[in-house]
């Protein structure tokens, strides 16, 4: 009797504990800093309006408004930081070749017209931009404004150059930096703990863990930003008679344990930013700042700015 008693206690003290931190993290977390917010972030700088991870796609983005450009990198073969998406050149360029095996003088321009990966069906064509841009190109250009760099392969000589460059070109506050990767996060945060780092996949699955169990409130994070994906698209991204019964139910499985407003709530009275991607449709928009999260992620910018605009949503301060 005497046992279960104090079991019980434990229990009960324990759920009480975790549940009033979880509202009120500041009793035990001191917030962290926050260098910049954005409510309006563009997916390769727009790639439904203009070619992804062009010049041409970041100006208009910025003469929009964004408050944030996403892009990706990598290194060529005579070690220039680049910003595309794919390894491989197939794609985007029509060439059957990697970027790290050619010299940036060498590297073709983007197709003219190229598939918008969220958004089903969807072509975007180009301008007269297609050149690959180094990502010294967007810091010279938009000084200003915060980048979200993508770094896309496990090279120890590319987050060490986009590191240098991040601190020459004086971004430390308006860069954030990341990978899915595990083993990509935290080589960024050992060579420059001062650039804020994304979640990877193995910190979003380890966060998941630690908030439906109750010890989330009790556990110091180093990440300043949360990147995650709403599950449910994938129906609108893939059409839903073209996904099975099981891929259905993880879809749905996916969302309903990802997308929790205590969760993002939580998060953000901690300091940390909470970015819903790739999101391109009204009701989508509508659902991610219901729940709580700071911005939303793109392909569309001005689809999104019109329906911050209508919604009377406000810019960051």
């Amino acid at each position: 009797m005497c046992a279960a008693v104090y079991v019980l206690s434990t229990v009960t003290g324990y759920v009480l504990t975790s549940a009033l931190l979880m509202k009120c993290p500041n009793i035990l977390h001191r917030r962290k800093r926050e260098p910049f917010l954005s409510k309006h972030i563009s997916h390769r700088g727009g790639a439904g309006e203009n070619l992804e991870n062009t010049m041409a796609a970041f100006k208009h983005a910025v003469d929009l408004g964004t408050d944030m450009l996403e892009l990706d990198c990598h290194l060529t073969k005579d070690e220039q930081v680049v910003v595309s998406h794919d390894a491989s050149l197939l794609r985007a360029s029509g060439i059957n070749a990697h970027i790290s095996d050619m010299t940036y003088a060498e590297l073709p321009p983007y197709l003219c017209k190229l598939g918008v990966t969220f958004q089903r069906e969807c072509f975007c064509e180009g301008g007269e931009d297609k050149r690959i841009p180094l990502l010294k190109d967007v810091f010279e250009a938009f000084p200003h404004t915060p980048v979200n760099i993508d770094i896309k392969v496990n090279d120890d000589r590319l987050i060490k150059k986009v590191s240098e460059m991040v601190v020459n070109y004086d971004r430390e506050n308006l860069t954030v930096w990341g990978n899915a990767s595990n083993k990509i996060v935290n080589k960024c945060y050992t060579e420059n703990p001062r650039i804020p780092v994304l979640f990877s996949l193995f910190r979003v699955l380890q966060l998941l863990g630690l908030f439906y169990t109750g010890l989330l409130p009790f556990v110091p994070l180093k990440e300043q930003f949360l990147e995650i994906p709403m599950p449910s698209i994938i129906t609108k991204i893939k059409g839903p008679d073209r996904l099975t019964r099981s891929q259905r139910l993880i879809a749905w499985l996916a969302d309903t344990l990802l997308m929790r407003k205590t969760l993002f709530q939580h998060l953000t009275a901690r300091g940390i930013q909470v970015y819903i991607w790739v999101l391109n449709d009204e009701e989508d928009f509508q659902r991610a700042f219901d729940l709580g999260a700071t911005g939303v992620m793109t392909d569309f910018p001005t689809r999104l700015k019109e329906f911050l605009d209508l919604n009377g949503i406000s810019k960051p301060r």
